[in-house]
């Protein structure tokens, strides 16, 4: 069962998703950039999510939480420019009004309607300009058509927006995943993510899409980190509205596993993206880990590595310090024998081996700039002494970053 890109597709490629967005000033006026957006399924979807896991989660992470234990759903209202968090009793009622107006508006039963924020934590949902941005968009902006208008209405310091939709034929029908994804700075996700969203068109049980969605997250957005802070707006939310026709995807049969492999897919070319966005990145970095004695261990030094800033600042000057990369997995916690280490940077330039058997090599210094120079850079490591690997995605830490981050509520 093969899958393959949609090009140009999106959060409504599958059968039966439409969305809308607008502008109402959530965001500053100096933007003008669509600030809420709607996702509508024409018919009633299976639901799974997964949610950050820091402690001062955001209110509509809270009301989202019940609202997934209904299992069904039918749209998702998304917000940027305001993340409604740290703002007490009064931000859970401004989320559950936002959510009874779509309801209301839709047409749709009771916790139907996923409310999703994201921007300034502290301070006090414009809760008006929001349900006026709803009203606008249902039922007048829904339309197939705009699915990349809502991934642009729910970036903050995102440069570009971050899409993705594949096809996957099943031996019962052709089915579509789509999904739209917002990151940029706050990235390093715990059983989250940023805010992404992900639709098909498949027929999926709840519980069972719950399952696949975690498997998905482990190896896709909790492998990408850029500056080490995990959100208080994080989540992952899966809508499957079974208007594909294909025969229920059960647990574990064939078309379970080719579900579970294309819905991998989609999260982990969203995880690059986000990566590679990171707050004033000028590149994407790659590690990647093999031959290790288990696929936490791995995944732990893979994490490491990408996570080190030190590693990160090394990485935008192109230089080739690669006792950082042992360094941080060194205090990784992850098993493993330094003598056995080896490691190499590799890009389009070409590939450097700096370090076997945990000792220096004798190397091209110019080469190692030149491969380091590349706008994707990979961090090859060996550990020589098992059979499992991993990959994580991260990004440089340029003088930008801070920059974005000195002023970022002015």
């Amino acid at each position: 069962m093969e899958y393959k890109v949609i090009e140009g597709g999106g959060i409504t490629s599958p059968k039966g998703f439409t969305a809308g967005a607008v502008y109402v000033g959530v965001k500053s006026r100096k933007s003008q950039k669509p600030d809420v957006a709607v996702l509508y399924s024409e018919t009633e979807a299976s639901c799974a999510a997964v949610f950050t896991t820091n402690k001062f989660c955001a209110a509509p992470v809270i009301l989202d939480r019940e609202i997934l234990k209904n299992g069904k759903a039918r749209a998702i209202v998304i917000n940027s420019g305001n993340a409604n968090a740290a703002t007490g009793t009064q931000g859970i009622e401004d989320a559950r009004t936002v959510e009874r107006e779509a309801e209301k508006l839709l047409g749709v039963g009771e916790n139907e309607v996923f409310v999703c924020s994201t921007g300034v934590i502290g301070q006090k949902l414009p809760v008006e300009k929001v349900l006026d941005g709803v009203r606008q968009i249902i039922p007048a902006k829904l339309d197939k058509a705009n699915g990349s208008d809502a991934a642009y209405a729910i970036m903050t310091t995102d440069t570009v927006r971050k899409e993705s939709a594949y096809e996957l034929e099943l031996s019962s029908g052709t089915i579509r995943i789509g999904a739209m994804a917002k990151g940029s700075g706050m990235i390093h996700p715990n059983m989250a993510t940023t805010l992404a969203y992900v639709t098909t068109d498949a027929k999926c049980d709840s519980a069972d899409l719950q399952k696949m969605l975690h498997n998905a997250i482990d190896k896709s957005f909790n492998m990408c980190t850029v500056d080490g802070d995990t959100s208080t707006n994080d989540m992952c939310i899966v809508l499957a509205n079974g208007m594909a026709g294909n025969t229920l995807i059960e647990w574990q049969d064939e078309e379970y596993q080719a579900f579970c492999k294309a819905l991998n897919e989609v999260n982990t070319r969203l995880a690059r993206q986000i990566a590679a966005d990171g707050e004033g990145a000028t590149k994407l970095v790659t590690c990647t880990v093999k031959n290790s004695r288990s696929e936490e261990a791995a995944e732990r030094l893979a994490k490491a590595v990408v996570g080190s800033n030190l590693v990160k600042a090394a990485m935008f000057g192109a230089d080739a310090n690669w006792g950082r990369v042992l360094c941080a997995m060194g205090y990784s916690k992850a098993p493993f024998r330094p003598e056995y280490v080896s490691v190499a940077f590799e890009s389009a330039a070409g590939s450097v081996a700096v370090c076997d058997k945990g000792a220096a090599l004798d190397f091209d210094e110019e080469l190692a700039k030149k491969v380091l120079s590349e706008s994707e850079v990979t961090i090859a490591v060996d550990v020589n002494e098992g059979e499992d690997s991993a990959t994580a995605w991260g990004c440089d830490l340029t003088y930008d970053y801070v920059k974005i981050n000195g002023d970022y509520r002015t």
